[in-house]
């Protein structure tokens, strides 16, 4: 099975104060560990879609085999950036089977979890697995290729989520409690350091 893995990191960080692509977890920023989660666990292409900090990160990810794909219209909402992605995936790539939508705000994504996603589509056939925490479903998750249009056509702040929900008879869920740690302000960031955030894992 054919994986891409497109990489959501186009956003403003408005409520982080900063870009939050670059802030450092375990000695690494945000951004290239997700990146080389993707690597390491096999996808290929690994588009990371970037939008008001693109020379940035294209800079931070110097050396990884990835592909850059600046969406001009990243002010739009999340669901552009999704556009932009499974596009370039789709061009460099035609006859992938699968994407997963990453994003860098998830510090305890990492290869071992993107593998489960992947083999779970392997065991189940079906459309989409997603990540399962906090009450919902949502991402990191991985969409087959029948899913591709639906993606397409996101605009806004309609994310993957909406597709997720909308189609749950195609829907197998993954056990990631540590998706619900999310970075959006300062101070979630801080409390990466406290014990509690590496208990809810999952993996352990």
């Amino acid at each position: 099975m054919s994986v891409a893995a497109v990489v959501l990191a186009a956003g403003g960080s408005t409520r982080f104060g900063k870009p939050k692509q670059f802030a450092l977890f375990q000695g690494e920023t945000f951004i290239r560990r997700i990146v080389a989660a993707a690597i390491e666990a096999g996808c290929a292409p690994v588009v990371v879609v970037t939008g008001e900090d693109s020379a940035q990160i294209t800079s931070e990810l110097t050396g990884f085999s990835v592909a850059i794909a600046m969406n001009q219209g990243w002010q739009s909402g999340l669901g552009s950036s999704i556009v932009v992605g499974i596009r370039h995936a789709m061009n460099l790539a035609p006859d992938i089977d699968a994407a997963l939508l990453l994003t860098c705000d998830q510090p305890f994504v990492t290869a071992a979890v993107l593998t489960q996603l992947m083999q779970l589509r392997l065991k189940t056939e079906k459309p989409i697995v997603a990540s399962a925490y906090a009450g919902t479903l949502g991402i990191p998750a991985l969409f087959g290729r029948s899913c591709f249009p639906d993606l397409l056509r996101l605009k806004g702040d309609s994310g993957a989520k909406r597709i997720i929900l909308a189609r749950q008879h195609d829907v197998t869920s993954f056990d990631f409690p540590a998706g619900a740690i999310d970075i959006d302000n300062a101070a979630d960031y801080q409390k990466l350091d406290q014990p509690v955030a590496a208990d809810r894992t999952g993996l352990g």
